[in-house]
């Protein structure tokens, strides 16, 4: 633990003198208010060290103590990049390939993969402690599988990643189809909120999913993506041609015999010029052979991510397409449900227009009972029976007219036949 530590946390003495001669600054400086003790501390927060997992390519692990300046000179890597495993932002999954590491951020997994080994968040999660264990078993009993460290790293986080979102849609299946079923039978508040509340998760869990899947998707789509990916080939390739070197060995030993030669004669400071062309068309040509090499061996190289990022590729796309599948089941839930409720409504305007019917009808009733009612003299109180008959007389005419409306609405299609 403690060699880990002195190992990649190089930069612990010069904080530890920065952070003396802040304070010898502070001392001079306090005059000048709070300004730069905010500044001091804005410095510390952005050098905080966190809680790393290193893993090697035997499975050995280590838990080391690193900051983002140390991480960054030993991968190689911008700080933007960092700021994709800050458990402090939520970052949509991404994976990016660079000159040294693959910058992993899949779910809860977020790690540096080099040539050589992990270097993976320490974290309470379970996926942390799952991914931990998982590639530590594989790389100590699999030894042998034709892929590269790299590869095998990406692909256990990719494993991981599609089969827990996998799990997740399928444990969201089974909540959810018990209650779109009760809710097409008894509508009902409670019912309607708890399809609200699992639609909700629902769209949340398909952008999830939909990102990796567009994520796995354009590296495929990338050669260029996938061909930095290949970090041990990379490094190999780096070791076979060290062009950088052999270039800085022929300039400087062009620029001694000129600068030796030019001082003395023109006659051998003119010799001398060939040296340098001759130099360079040696690198230039040892430069087209590898670039030549390269992209003869391009597709080789690649050939072994492209295969594996397009298996979980179709993991991952059947994933999304039972969340399409379930989604269309809750929109045809809902299709019927507004269908039932449209009937229901239907049945109350057809209720409603035989009420309002009724209501005419006795509103008639009522006028020529009410006329009667009238204090006035006339020849129908001679007859004992004589009010009788306007009573039977004007029933019969409302329930003519009552009769005549409910033909007239069935004859328009109004109401059911």
């Amino acid at each position: 633990m403690e060699e880990a530590q002195g190992q990649y946390y190089s930069s612990t003495p010069q904080e530890s003198a920065l952070s003396h001669d802040d304070g010898g600054g502070r001392s001079q400086l306090n005059g000048q208010g709070n300004c730069g003790t905010g500044i001091i501390g804005l410095k510390k927060r952005g050098h905080g060290t966190r809680s790393w997992i290193k893993i090697g390519q035997d499975g050995g692990t280590q838990t080391v103590t690193l900051d983002k300046a140390t991480i960054m000179r030993h991968c190689s890597l911008p700080s933007r990049d960092l700021r994709l495993l800050d458990p402090m932002f939520i970052y949509p999954s991404t994976i990016l390939g660079r000159e040294k590491a693959i910058v992993v951020n899949l779910e809860q997994i977020r790690c540096i993969i080099t040539a050589d080994e992990v270097i993976l968040m320490n974290s309470l999660d379970g996926s942390v402690g799952q991914y931990r264990s998982e590639l530590c078993n594989r790389l100590q009993k699999e030894k042998a599988d034709g892929l590269p460290f790299e590869f095998r790293a990406l692909e256990m986080a990719l494993e991981l990643t599609c089969t827990s979102l996998d799990a997740q849609v399928k444990e969201l299946e089974m909540e959810i189809y018990p209650v779109l079923d009760e809710l097409a039978s008894s509508i009902s508040t409670l019912n309607l909120e708890r399809v609200r509340r699992f639609k909700g998760h629902l769209l949340a869990l398909t952008q999830r999913v939909q990102k990796v899947r567009d994520e796995i998707e354009h590296l495929m789509d990338d050669d260029g993506d996938m061909a930095e990916m290949c970090l041990t080939e990379k490094r190999r390739s780096s070791d076979m041609y060290p062009l950088n070197d052999c270039l800085h060995t022929l300039t400087s030993s062009s620029g001694k015999e000129i600068s030796k030669s030019a001082p003395n004669s023109p006659e051998r400071s003119i010799s001398g010029i060939p040296m340098l062309p001759r130099a360079f068309s040696i690198i230039g040509n040892s430069g087209k052979h590898g670039s030549s090499m390269g992209s003869s061996d391009n597709g080789e190289r690649i050939q072994p991510l492209e295969m594996l990022l397009e298996a979980y590729f179709i993991v991952i796309d059947n994933t999304l397409n039972s969340l399409s599948s379930l989604k269309e089941y809750i929109d045809d839930t809902e299709d019927f449900i507004n269908i039932k409720l449209g009937n229901i409504q239907n049945r109350l305007i057809q209720f409603e227009l035989l009420l309002t019917a009724a209501t005419l009808v006795a509103a008639v009733f009522a006028a020529v009972t009410a006329v009667f009612g009238m204090n006035f003299e006339t020849t129908v109180f001679d007859y004992p029976s004589g009010f009788h008959w306007v009573l039977i007389v004007t029933g019969i005419t409302c329930a003519s007219l009552y009769f005549s409306f409910l033909f007239y609405f069935k004859y328009k299609k109004v109401l059911p036949g």
